[in-house]
Formats: C-alpha cells, structure tokens, sequence
C-alpha cells in the first residue's frame, strides 16, 4: 500500500484534500497537514454525511472517508497540495449508497467473470463571464462555431495550461477543441480502467473549474446552460478487455460491424436499461432540456432522444464507430462521474449475463427521419419520468445496489419536488393575463 506520509516527504506535499463525491456529484473535502496524514489514511476524515447530498439523518454517525492512496494525485498548479478520492465508511462498514463505493463493487463484479471495463468519456464543458450569465468571450458568436480556430487560439493559455497538466500527470492527453456551441471545449485523453477514468473525471472537472477561476471566468458542465446552444455531453467510449489473456472481449472481425457476441450482450444491456439508466446518466432537471431539445443554432443538438443504435453515425444514441468498442452517446456534464461509470457496468454485465439482444441496428439520421423509426423507446420526458423509470427497473436497482437505489431515487424525488414548487417566470409570461 502507497504510503501517502511517504508520498508527502517525497513530493514535498505540505496538504492534503480527502476528497469524496456524494449522490449529486457535488465534490466534497478536507484539507489535512501531511503531518497528520498517517492516522487519516488509517481512519479516515470525519464527514457529516447529512451535511452533503447523502440520504443520511443528523442523527447518524460520522461518515469517516477512507483516502485511495494508490489514485493520489499532486496538484500541478500548486505542488505543496495533493488530491486524493476517498471510499466511505460508517460504523466500519463501507457506506452502500456512496457512489465511489457502489462503482468498486461493480467493477469487483466484472472481476469475477474475467472481465475489465475500461472507458474514455469526453467531458464538455462551456466558459462563461463570472457571473454564469453569457458566454465569456463576446468574438465567439459563430453560427457553426465547432473547431473554431480562432475561438480556441484566443483561450489558448487555459487549454494549453490543463494539457500540460494532463501530460504532466500521465493522461495521455491527445486532442482538444472548440466545441459545436459558442463558449464551448472538450479535451480528450487516453481511455483507461473504469475506475481510474471516474477518479480522473472528477479531477477534470476539479481542474478545470479552478483553472477558470484563475483567468477571471467561470466553466460550466450544465447539460444545456443556453436554450438556443448545444448542450453539455459526456459521452463515453466503452470497451472489455478479458484479464486473463489481455485482449479486447469486443472485437471478432467476423461479426456485424467487428462487435463480438459479448459486445451485443453488453451493448444488449446498455438498450434494455436505457431509459432507465438515464436517471444516472442524466441527472438533473436541466438534463432533460438537452436530450429533448429543438434544434439548436448550429443546426443539431448532437443528443438523442430515442433508444437506438448505429454504425458510425453520430445521431443515434449509441454508435459503433470502430472495432471493439462502442460510445454511449447519452451522458451529459452533470453526471456523476463514478455512477456513470457503474451504471455502464450495471447495465452491461445484466446484459451479458441474460445474453441480451440489442435489436437490429438504424442506420438513417435520426434527426432528419427519426419519425420513422417503429418500436424504439422514447427516453424520458422530464426528470420525473427519469425517476419512475429507473423505479420500476427492478432487475438495474438491484445491479446498482438496493441501498443507493433508494437513497439515489429519495433525493432525486426531493430535488424534483423542490422544482415543481418554483415559479418560474414562463409561468408568468404565460398566465399573468388569463
């Protein structure tokens, strides 16, 4: 086990943040002086869960969170401070409905079959003034503004900054762009084991959040902050590797598309659960003004809103754009980073386990004829359809874990019924004068 009071001498680490991220992918931490770091990596840091997006009372014991030596990161732009994910603990026992605790399970799952998931995501994000009004920079006004050449160049201190730091830290970082909505970026690095793609997710968004502050703007991943503009994805490229031999469990160049029988099995889960999954993959109330969007001023909104997949065509929500792997077009910026990446495991292993067909592909573009498709589910319409959904998914709940299933659907509740008690001013607009 890595020593983090080594870790601290060796790096000169004078702070560390036990970080944990709770069921609304809200970052959570303390900072603790590495001259007590031993006793916190053998005991955890003290939470008050209740006091964070957990479904626990005041009156429960503390939520001690337990540092993952091994996925510590050094803060690039501030050496004297290193990060490091936590898995969460009560009474000895790990914490059922922490998300990071739930993605470990799964993971040990596929374990057992023989199989390693590993994942890529393409985390957007937009830039905006610091006050989250407008897009920051007022020249970025494209109608087609997708790798704009000038649009990235003139944030190219803060883009090149997060790379340095991606290279830095060994990511692999290999391309990054101005994205189809005015404001918007995307960097991309190298796909890895689930778990490490989650912890490196929340780093992402950590970084990039603190970068922004440090140039005078504030970066968004709200799925659609502008109702005229593309929304915020995180789409995530999903492959399995057998751990036993090394190779891609995905790919047989003999079948349709180079998609293995166990491929069709998980992807086969991933169409089952679709509708379902998107309460996790799509979180928040805002969620679903992305998927279910007109078309936005770059003339698409690059996000499904039916359950169907394809070969290389980026309007279906699942596309199969080479060998042995596919994307699951779905996610957006608000999802939680570690139950992303478990609800892909939940629903895939489901899949290959009942050997799941996923249905003939499509192959037309959804957005221009997607009214004659037959048969394909709609996702949900709202948050609220997202949430019974996911509640009558029996066979997902118990592949996600009966106690954050509950948890996870108490707060979403919750979070919808503090939003139907808001007025809004379209309600206003539309019945002051009836």
């Amino acid at each position: 086990m890595t020593s983090l009071a080594d870790f601290a001498r060796e790096n000169g680490i004078k702070y560390f943040m036990i970080s944990y991220t709770d069921l609304f992918g809200s970052q959570r931490t303390k900072l603790v002086p590495a001259s007590a770091i031993s006793g916190m990596q053998k005991d955890g840091a003290g939470f008050a869960g209740f006091a964070t997006w957990m479904d626990l009372t005041p009156a429960h014991p503390d939520m001690l969170a337990i540092p993952d030596a091994s996925s510590v990161i050094q803060l690039p732009w501030k050496k004297e401070v290193a990060w490091v994910p936590s898995n969460c603990v009560m009474q000895n026992q790990r914490l059922a409905q922490a998300p990071r605790n739930v993605l470990a399970r799964l993971v040990a799952e596929a374990a057992e079959m023989g199989l390693s998931v590993k994942t890529g995501i393409e985390a957007e994000f937009q830039l905006l003034n610091p006050e989250g009004s407008a897009i920051a920079d007022l020249a970025d006004n494209a109608t087609k503004p997708c790798y704009d050449q000038l649009a990235i160049l003139r944030r190219y201190d803060m883009i090149a900054e997060i790379c340095d730091y991606m290279q830095e830290l060994g990511w692999e970082p290999y391309q990054n762009d101005h994205e189809d909505a005015n404001g918007q970026f995307e960097m991309n690095w190298k796909y890895d084991d689930a778990m490490a793609t989650a912890d490196k997710h929340s780093f992402f968004k950590f970084m990039v959040r603190a970068m922004a502050e440090k140039y005078g703007l504030r970066a968004t991943f709200m799925p659609k902050p502008f109702m005229g503009l593309t929304g915020n994805g995180c789409h995530a490229h999903v492959s399995v590797w057998n751990t036993a031999t090394g190779e891609n469990a995905f790919a047989d160049d003999s079948k349709e598309l180079s998609l293995s029988d166990r491929g069709r099995y998980f992807l086969g889960g991933i169409m089952k659960h679709a509708s379902s999954l998107a309460l996790i993959t799509n979180p928040t109330v805002n969620s679903y003004k992305r998927i279910n969007a007109p078309r936005t001023a770059s003339g698409a909104t690059w996000a499904p809103n039916s359950v169907t997949w394809t070969g290389d065509n980026r309007t279906h929500m699942v596309r199969v754009p080479g060998p042995g792997r596919f994307e699951l077009r779905l996610p957006d910026g608000a999802v939680n980073p570690y139950l992303l990446q478990a609800v892909i495991i939940a629903a895939g292993l489901s899949g290959m386990r009942s050997q799941a067909d996923p249905g003939p592909r499509s192959d037309i573009d959804m957005y221009a004829e997607g009214h004659k498709v037959n048969g394909a589910p709609k996702l949900p319409l709202n948050l609220l359809d997202a949430i019974r959904t996911y509640d009558e998914d029996a066979e997902l709940k118990a592949a996600m874990g009966e106690e954050f299933s509950a948890a996870y659907t108490t707060l979403k509740t919750r979070e919808w019924n503090s939003y139907c008690s808001h007025l809004t001013q379209w309600e206003r607009d539309h019945t002051l004068d009836i």
